[in-house]
């Protein structure tokens, strides 16, 4: 399927090599104001190009707004929104059409569809995520405008270099002062060196992607298959190149023991409000597939980018081995740009849990 969520629904389109790549958003309430800028700005961060950590591809990627908006807010109809490819080189894939090349989709592609788009992977390729990081952007905005969320995502780390970076403080700022988009300023110029050391040896990195979103409000997610930690995990591993997700303690807390792993609840008092927190906050914002206001906090692995310029054993069409050298243009790790597309798919997520948890206070209030 090429659409994602229930009430806030996302429909990608295009492919790697054609003539543009979009994305239709229904479902998005009425009279919320766009910031076309702000959309314009997560795209730049996802583009390639950006220096040499990425792919050289150069795209400038300026969103097309055809549809959904009117003088500056949305109508409550579908948002079309449209990116034309400019670098397109589909003539540099000729010689892989009838390869399957290692860790990419063309062999399960070919296997399900009896048909494939052999020009950069087609669907395949990270390009498909333009459209969601353009209806992220959206998401975001409401997101804002409703509760002042604000969704981060920044690298943690690539290979077996580690950031330590306070979440519950980290900005948008912070990470984008970073060539590479990790917060850390002692982490950072080491991850720099050994990504452009992998692109010197033809090779790729992967790493970790860690989230944090503030402000989150309480009772967002859906028992029982819709819990929020259930959908944000899918949203991520939707993602090209996702390997694994954990939320909270994740993996960790297997190490601890109950009285060690539960997050106590306490009142907290604020002038004249207060509100029930819990002081650590080791399920991740969600208790029972529920938020519970604390922050959402996540990690995401991404494997090293598939496509390499070193030699490597593959198979045609035929089934006649061959050695595969590719050449032309990817990332030596996806890391640097993958931030923005993970902020993208949780603001998503959030947005879609949003407006369902508001249709059943709606329904309440009127009883």
């Amino acid at each position: 399927m090429n659409t994602f969520g229930h009430l806030f629904r996302i429909t990608t389109w295009g492919e790697s090599h054609g003539g543009a790549v979009g994305v239709v958003v229904d479902g998005c309430p009425p009279q919320i104001d766009v910031d076309i800028s702000a959309i314009q700005f997560e795209l730049d961060r996802r583009r390639p190009g950006q220096s040499h950590l990425t792919t050289p591809r150069q795209e400038s990627d300026v969103v097309e707004i055809l549809s959904g908006v009117f003088e500056g807010k949305t109508l409550g109809t579908p948002i079309s929104m449209l990116v034309w490819n400019k670098d397109a080189r589909p003539a540099a894939y000729d010689h892989l059409k009838d390869l399957y090349r290692p860790s990419h989709a063309d062999f399960t592609y070919q296997q399900k569809y009896g048909i494939r788009n052999w020009q950069g992977g087609g669907r395949a390729s990270a390009r498909e995520t333009i459209g969601r990081v353009a209806a992220g952007a959206i998401a975001k905005q409401i997101l804002r405008e409703h509760a002042e969320t604000e969704v981060l995502a920044y690298v943690k780390q690539v290979h077996t270099l580690t950031a330590t970076v306070d979440m519950d403080r980290v900005t948008l700022e912070q990470i984008e002062e970073s060539p590479v988009r990790c917060p850390d300023p002692i982490a950072s110029p080491k991850m720099v060196e050994r990504i452009d050391q992998a692109r010197r040896d033809q090779d790729s990195l992967g790493g970790i992607i860690a989230s944090v979103t503030r402000n989150v409000p309480v009772g967002l997610g859906e028992p029982v298959f819709d819990k929020l930690k259930a959908d944000l995990a899918k949203a991520m591993m939707s993602l090209p190149a996702t390997m694994g997700f954990q939320i909270g303690s994740g993996f960790d807390g297997i190490t601890m023991t109950g009285s060690e792993h539960n997050d106590p609840f306490y009142m907290e008092k604020h002038n004249e409000s207060e509100r029930i927190r819990t002081r650590t906050n080791n399920s991740g914002g969600t208790q029972g597939g529920i938020s519970n206001g604390e922050n959402i906090v996540f990690q995401v692995a991404f494997k090293p980018t598939a496509t390499i310029g070193k030699p490597q054993q593959t198979v045609d069409m035929e089934g006649n081995e061959v050695t595969l050298e590719a050449s032309g243009r990817h990332d030596p790790c996806v890391l640097v740009r993958a931030p923005a597309i993970v902020e993208a798919m949780a603001a998503l997520v959030l947005t879609d849990h949003l407006l369902r948890q508001r249709s059943k206070s709606y329904s309440q209030s009127e009883k």
